[in-house]
C-alpha cells in the first residue's frame, strides 16, 4: 500500500497520531522494529512483547478526575476526539478507585486490533535507522530511540547526545512558596541582560543547623536504583545529583548550588548589615515557564525516591508547604529540546517535513505521550488536506502541554514534564481553593468552542 505519512514508532504516540490520521482518509506506514526480523534482534531492553502501545512500567493512566485534575482533564479531552487510547483503556480498564487503570495484555491487544482492522494502516515489522529525507512522517520514538536512529536525530538537531542519565530537578508551583521566609534577589543583585530586569530567583536561607540537618538528610534518604540495562549509560557531570555531590563533602554544596554568597537575606538585617546578611546557605528557585507559576529547584537533580524528596524538601525554610508539579529523577532518557528544536507544530525546523511526537519531545506519561500522539496526527492531517492548522486553546489540557513543549518552557532547563495546572495561563482573580474547578471549567469551554470551529472530524 502507497502511503501519503511514514509514522515511526508503534508506542503510545505513534498508535494515536495513525489512528487519527487513518480514520481521517489518509494512508498510513506504521514501522515498528519490535517484531521485526532483523540480525541486530526486535526488540528493546525494556519491552517485553512486539505488540504496539505496550504499557513498559506502570499500568495506570492516573487520575481519571476532570473536575479537578489536570491529567484528568486531558483523559477528557482525548475522548472527544475519539482517541484509539481512551477507547482501548475503557475496554481494558481494571477497578482502580478514582484513577484509571488498564489490563495491559488486553490494552495493547485493543490498539493493535483496532490498527490492524483500519485499511487505512499498513504495520511495518522494520527498524528505521535513518530520518526520512523527504515525505511528510512523524517520529514517535520515545525514550529508548534505537541507537542508529538516535545518530541520525543528533545529526539532523546539532545536539551532542540523545542517550543518557537524565537528572531532573524538581519543580515547584509558585503560589505554594512562603514569601514571608523567601525573597526575589540574583547574586549580587545582577540585572538580567535580556530584560534589565533584577531579581530572577527565588531564596530560601538556611542556618548552619537547618543546613547540617538537610545535608544529612540528603546522605540517609533512600534512593532510586538502576536498571540493569541502564547501568552503563553515563550521566553528565553538570547534571550531577545533589545527594551525589553531598557524599563529597559537608561543604560541597555551600561552594555549588547553595551557596550564598552575594545574597543579602532582608529579613536577617543588623546595623552593619542593612541589606541584609549572607545566610549560611541558599536554595535558589528560578522561573521555569513563561507564565512564572512553575520554578525550578536550581541544582536539585537528584535520585532520592519521591517520598524521601517530598519530606526533605519541606523542610527547606519557604516550602514547607511547597507544591511539586514535578519532583525529580534519574533515569535513561532520550528527548529533544523542543522548544529550541520544533515550531508550535512540532516539526523540526531544520527538517519541516517530520514531526515529533510523545516522549521524544520531552512530555511525561503514558496519556502526555499519547496526547502529543494525536496533535502530531492532528496537525499533519490538516496540513495534508492543505487546511490552516487552529491549535487548541492554551487554557485546556492539550494546549497547555503543546505550548510547554513548543516554546514556553525556557529552553536551558527544559526538561521531561507531565501535564499539571501550573502550565496553564493563571487565575489570579479565583481563590486557591476554588482553581481547579476554575481551571477544569475554563478548559471545557475553550475545548467545546475549539471543537466547533477547527475543521478536525473526518470528511
Amino acid at each position: 500500500m502507497t502511503h501519503d505519512i511514514h509514522i515511526i514508532g508503534g508506542g503510545l504516540a505513534g498508535s494515536e497520531a495513525a489512528w487519527q490520521l487513518a480514520r481521517r482518509g489518509f494512508k498510513v506506514r506504521l514501522s515498528e522494529m519490535r517484531g521485526a526480523n532483523i540480525p541486530e534482534g526486535g526488540s528493546t531492553p525494556a519491552h517485553q512483547t512486539d505488540g504496539l502501545a505496550e504499557l513498559v512500567c506502570s499500568n495506570s493512566f492516573r487520575s481519571d478526575d476532570d473536575t479537578k485534575n489536570a491529567v484528568g482533564l486531558l483523559h477528557h479531552e482525548m475522548r472527544a476526539l475519539d482517541s484509539i487510547v481512551m477507547r482501548a483503556g475503557e475496554i481494558a480498564r481494571v477497578p482502580a478507585g478514582s484513577a484509571m487503570a488498564v489490563d495491559r495484555d488486553v490494552f495493547s491487544a485493543e490498539v493493535q486490533k483496532a490498527l490492524e482492522a483500519h485499511p487505512n494502516i499498513q504495520i511495518a515489522r522494520e527498524r528505521i535507522d535513518t530520518l526520512p529525507a523527504s515525505g511528510p512522517a512523524i517520529v514517535a520514538t520515545g525514550p529508548l530511540t534505537a541507537e542508529a536512529l538516535a545518530a541520525s536525530i543528533v545529526a539532523a538537531t546539532g545536539q551532542d547526545r540523545l542517550a543518557f542519565f537524565d537528572a531532573i530537578a524538581p519543580i515547584v508551583h509558585r503560589d505554594s512558596i512562603d514569601m514571608d521566609i523567601c525573597w526575589i534577589q540574583s547574586r549580587w543583585n545582577k540585572r538580567n541582560a535580556a530584560s534589565n530586569e533584577g531579581g530572577d530567583y527565588i531564596n530560601c536561607p538556611m542556618t548552619k543547623e537547618q543546613y547540617r540537618a538537610f545535608h544529612q538528610g540528603l546522605l540517609d534518604g533512600e534512593k532510586t536504583e538502576f536498571r540493569e540495562w541502564e547501568t552503563d549509560t553515563p550521566y553528565f557531570e553538570g547534571c550531577m545529583p545533589i545527594e551525589v555531590m553531598a557524599a563529597r563533602g559537608v561543604d560541597t554544596l555551600r561552594f555549588g548550588p547553595m551557596k550564598p554568597v552575594g545574597l543579602d537575606n532582608p529579613r536577617d538585617t543588623t546595623p552593619e548589615f542593612p541589606q541584609g546578611r549572607w545566610p549560611h546557605a541558599v536554595v535558589q528557585l528560578r522561573q521555569d515557564n513563561k507564565l512564572g507559576t512553575l520554578w525550578n529547584m536550581v541544582g536539585f537533580q537528584t535520585k532520592l525516591k519521591y517520598g524521601a524528596q517530598v519530606e526533605l524538601f519541606r523542610t527547606i525554610p519557604g516550602l514547607e508547604n511547597a507544591e511539586f508539579a514535578r519532583l525529580g529523577g534519574l533515569h535513561r532518557n532520550t528527548f529533544l529540546n523542543s522548544p529550541t528544536l520544533l515550531d508550535r507544530q512540532l516539526r523540526l525546523r531544520s527538517a519541516p517535513h517530520i514531526r515529533f511526537a510523545g516522549q521524544v519531545t520531552g512530555c511525561e506519561g503514558y496519556v502526555e505521550s499519547s496526547a502529543v500522539g494525536l496533535m502530531a496526527g492532528l496537525m499533519a492531517a490538516s496540513e495534508l488536506a492543505g487546511r490552516d492548522w487552529s491549535a487548541p486553546p492554551p487554557t485546556t489540557a492539550m494546549g497547555a502541554l503543546l505550548s510547554h513543549i513548543t516554546g514556553d518552557a525556557e529552553a536551558e532547563t527544559y526538561q521531561p514534564m507531565n501535564v499539571n495546572f501550573g502550565l496553564f495561563p493563571p487565575l489570579h482573580e479565583v481563590g486557591k481553593k476554588q482553581r481547579k474547578e476554575a481551571y477544569t471549567e475554563r478548559a471545557k469551554a475553550d475545548l467545546a468552542e475549539w471543537l466547533d470551529h477547527a475543521a478536525l472530524e473526518p470528511a
